[in-house]
């Protein structure tokens, strides 16, 4: 009963009930709600930091940002939601916030859609090489099982499509990547698709910041071509997935295009079905045959696998934390 005293009681201040309120509707910095509240940040900052510590608010690091949102797990994530909506929705206080709040996502949108833009050619130029991918996605909808999959982690999520994709399916998505600036593309089209239950994070996929057995599944869509280990990172995403459950790989297969590698910044040119399935049975998986979608010139396959009880095996170290 004690934490949730403590919740309670940190809770009950008119400006750490804004806060829960705002950070429901999104993944927001100390700067973004110092700018929405009107306070200094070391006041904003000691409010967020006893609703951390009370388990109403989730804080993760990107870099040198800080980002806090509404608890989804833990003893108190319902109530921190049942705090929310017990909220008046015609509190004068709130509206004010919220259009605030408004104008901050509209910077996002403003400077995710530059950076799309300046990068759009490139992107344009890799998909007219293979079939369209709406066939990639719906081939991908048919692999992933419709049920019992609550948790999926999409390694390398770019601008978050694969969460878009597989929202209505999952209670919980979360999408890593190495690139602050697809990573806020990714939010950006997460709100608009209104997937509040999808999250992104700064992260390395050979280490990635999960437990082990804590995802029912791991997809790589179009990632390990930029890989330089693409084994030890199917065995991290292995390390995390439950007993049982799914892993999808989509990548090219093996082709001759060398001029991706200066241009587009492949590490691999494709890879054969005997690499892929090995370093899934290395990794604790057992694969399934390729799904092959011939294009010109290059030809898009994608692996399913199944963990079984085995442990991943890596091929090198874990770096030092």
């Amino acid at each position: 009963m004690e934490f949730l005293l403590n919740a309670l009681k940190a809770a009950a201040e008119p400006t750490r009930l804004r806060l829960l309120s705002l950070c429901a509707h999104g993944e927001l910095t100390v700067t973004e709600l110092t700018q929405i509240l009107g306070q200094s940040q070391p006041r904003v900052s000691r409010h967020l930091k006893l609703l951390c510590e009370a388990g109403l608010l989730e804080r993760f690091r990107e870099g040198i940002w800080a980002y806090y949102r509404l608890a989804q797990r833990g003893p108190v994530a319902e109530l921190a939601r049942t705090l929310v909506d017990a909220i008046p929705a015609d509190d004068d206080g709130l509206a004010l916030d919220l259009e605030r709040l408004d104008l901050i996502k509209q910077g996002r949108r403003e400077a995710a859609d530059k950076y799309f833009s300046e990068n759009a050619a490139r992107w344009h130029e890799i998909r007219g090489l293979h079939v369209p991918e709406r066939d990639v996605e719906a081939a991908l909808l048919s692999l992933l099982p419709t049920a019992g999959v609550e948790d999926l982690l999409d390694v390398g999520t770019g601008t978050g499509r694969i969460l878009e994709l597989f929202g209505d399916r999952i209670m919980r998505g979360l999408g890593v990547d190495a690139s602050r600036e697809m990573l806020a593309i990714a939010r950006v089209n997460l709100e608009q698709a209104g997937l509040r239950h999808c999250q992104v994070r700064l992260g390395d996929m050979y280490q990635l910041a999960l437990p082990g057995q804590s995802q029912d599944a791991v997809i790589f869509h179009q990632v390990l071509h930029y890989a330089e280990e693409p084994a030890d990172a199917i065995a991290e995403a292995a390390r995390v997935l439950r007993a049982g459950g799914t892993m999808l790989v989509v990548d090219f297969a093996r082709h001759d295009l060398e001029y991706l590698r200066e241009l587009h910044a492949h590490r691999r040119l494709g890879f054969t079905d005997e690499e892929v399935t090995g370093w899934l049975r290395r990794a604790g998986m057992r694969p399934e045959p390729a799904v092959t979608l011939p294009g010109d010139p290059l030809t898009v396959c994608i692996w399913r696998a199944t963990r079984t009880d085995a442990p991943a095996t890596r091929t090198r170290p874990l770096a030092a934390a």
